[in-house]
């Protein structure tokens, strides 16, 4: 039997490879998980280049495994790269008895999507096993290391996101982010997702989620957006679960400390991509977002997921948050360290205000010592630091230097 053979895109170098790497040599498995289309199985052959490659999403191969488990994953004594192993939903108790018997460190590199409901099988058959990391969509010091992307302005960066077909070297800029959002939401949000929801009508699927994005950055009251789409609040909580397994939205949790302050339970709502947000906002182009009434909540939904991908490139936990009083105080983001909280605010200004600090300073009266070093991300150029406040340019984020 042949290997799929599936030529790469133009390869772009990720973060996450050091901590792929490890987790190769840690475990047996090492399970690659994220959105489609986030460049997972690129990265899995490019590391990978001497284990033979099978997607299970080609019928051929599936009907291979079908027919003999055990004899398919045994064909090569140095493992192999298994691509959407999703649609083969009992591999994992094959791989448990497989690894087990051949003790291998990083034999199985394995890809696959959340939302049908990979990671509990992961941890029901492979607990110990497995080294799971999630593989998000380019972050910005991935895409500024690209020559064609150097230099690229915010508003074209908010505009395209961070799926690696839009930053293709052999497409550069001439792919326009409207055309590859609207095949990548035809082809696999609808499929994928409407396929585990099994919502009929996708006219009310679109409307759900382009409400969703028009409360981008915003606390999220199920109930008040299930009643604006026209479906029940069970419907509702649903269709957000499989949307955040499958990479589409992230629910970012408040910070529950309480300073002598009461603190809002409700989770706020963001995009694992701006691009697709912005595809769903409706917006045209670059020059559109100078004045577009989201381009402020677009930017934070930015940091956030920068954030984010940052730690999971790391191979840290994702364990951020935000912080928010009754009186309606505000910190975009917190994150714990060193016995500390971090307080982070966002504004997509250009021109640094003082004003902007408010909120930190209330936080750090409330907090005291236990408020660590507070930073200000705003959409200027410039690092520099106010009373103790480090302020940087978004194109500084998680790149200082």
């Amino acid at each position: 039997m042949t290997t799929d053979l599936q030529p790469p895109d133009s390869f772009i170098s990720r973060q996450s490879e050091r901590v792929i790497w490890d987790a190769s040599t840690a475990f047996p498995v090492v399970v690659l998980t994220g959105p489609r289309q986030s460049g997972k199985t690129t990265l899995a052959q490019h590391l990978f280049s001497d284990k033979p490659y099978y997607s299970l999403e080609n019928p051929d191969t599936l009907r291979h495994y079908q027919l003999d488990p055990r004899r398919f994953l045994t064909q090569h004594p140095q493992g192999m790269v298994l691509d959407e192993v999703q649609r083969a939903p009992d591999i994992f108790s094959y791989l448990q008895g497989l690894v087990d018997s051949q003790k291998q460190m990083g034999q199985y590199i394995v890809t696959g999507s959340q939302q049908f409901g990979l990671l509990a099988k992961v941890t029901q058959s492979l607990a110990g096993r497995a080294g799971l990391v999630d593989l998000l969509p380019l972050s910005y010091s991935e895409i500024s290391h690209v020559p064609a992307w150097v230099r690229a302005p915010l508003n074209e960066l908010l505009l395209r996101g961070g799926y690696p077909s839009l930053y293709d070297r052999r497409r550069n800029r001439r792919l326009l982010p409207q055309q590859w959002f609207s095949s990548y939401f035809a082809t696999y949000v609808e499929r994928d997702v409407r396929q585990v929801l099994q919502v009929r009508d996708s006219a009310v699927f679109l409307r759900f989620l382009r409400l969703c994005a028009h409360r981008a950055g915003q606390l999220l009251n199920v109930q008040n957006l299930a009643a604006e789409c026209g479906i029940s609040t069970s419907s509702a909580n649903q269709w957000l679960g499989v949307l955040e397994a499958s990479y589409i939205i992230r629910l970012l949790p408040p910070w529950f400390e309480n300073f002598g302050k009461r603190l809002v339970k409700m989770p706020k709502l963001y995009f694992y991509d701006t691009g697709l947000l912005c595809w769903l906002l409706g917006v045209e182009g670059a020059q559109t977002l100078n004045f577009h009434a989201m381009r402020g909540a677009i930017f934070e939904n930015w940091v956030i997921l920068e954030t984010i991908k940052h730690r999971c490139n790391q191979g840290l936990r994702p364990d951020i948050y935000f912080w928010r009083d009754n009186h309606g105080v505000e910190i975009d983001l917190v994150f714990e360290q060193g016995g500390q909280l971090h307080p982070v605010e966002i504004k997509s200004g250009s021109t640094f205000q003082n004003e902007w600090l408010k909120n930190i300073r209330h936080l750090q009266k409330y907090g005291g010592a236990r408020i660590g070093q507070a930073s200000l991300v705003y959409g200027g150029a410039e690092m520099f630091n106010v009373q103790g406040v480090q302020v940087m340019g978004w194109a500084r984020l998680n790149n200082p230097s």
